[in-house]
């Protein structure tokens, strides 16, 4: 009994772990894009250039990426540990919610969101290109896309914890 009640343990905390590692990362989103984009579009193309190139530059370290990538490695961990679960719904809510994080955040941030930021990086902020407001925008919307894809992956793996606790027949 008590091999099973470990084995319950490393199996729970290691969807604890994932929700801790991705709601973190949705909260970074929801930060940025609901205080930091907003107080952005409110100053001018110079300031705006300079900032988003300092933003960009100072997000750049060990602990932001051990968290950003961890947001697909701790799910992907997780259903490593689970895979004697694989019939039951938190199974497959981790394994949802890591795929949303991997290809919605992880792949998408590579494609779409890293051209963005090195397009901005380039710019003088003193001599700013004629789409400067259209490159913003859409940085902008990459981003809230982030905050959706974020939200979606951290309920799937508070759901996938949660649905441990229900039993068929319990009300």
């Amino acid at each position: 009994m008590t091999s099973k009640i470990n084995i319950t343990y490393l199996e729970n905390g290691a969807l604890a772990l994932a929700i801790l590692v991705l709601g973190y990362m949705a909260g970074f989103f929801w930060t940025y894009t609901f205080n930091v984009n907003l107080a952005m579009q409110q100053v001018d193309g110079e300031i705006y250039a300079t900032m988003q190139s300092l933003f960009n530059e100072n997000v750049r370290h060990i602990p932001f990426f051990l968290l950003f990538f961890g947001g697909g490695f701790v799910p992907v961990l997780a259903i490593l540990l689970n895979l004697r679960n694989w019939r039951q719904l938190s199974f497959w809510l981790i394994v949802i919610a890591a795929i949303v994080y991997i290809l919605g955040i992880i792949f998408y941030t590579r494609v779409v969101n890293l051209p963005l930021n090195y397009y901005t990086e380039s710019w003088n902020p003193q001599n700013l290109p004629l789409d400067w407001a259209v490159t913003r925008d859409s940085w902008n919307e990459a981003n809230a896309f982030r905050v959706g894809t974020s939200a979606t992956s951290f309920v799937l793996s508070v759901g996938a914890l949660m649905s441990r606790t229900f039993k068929p027949g319990r009300v």
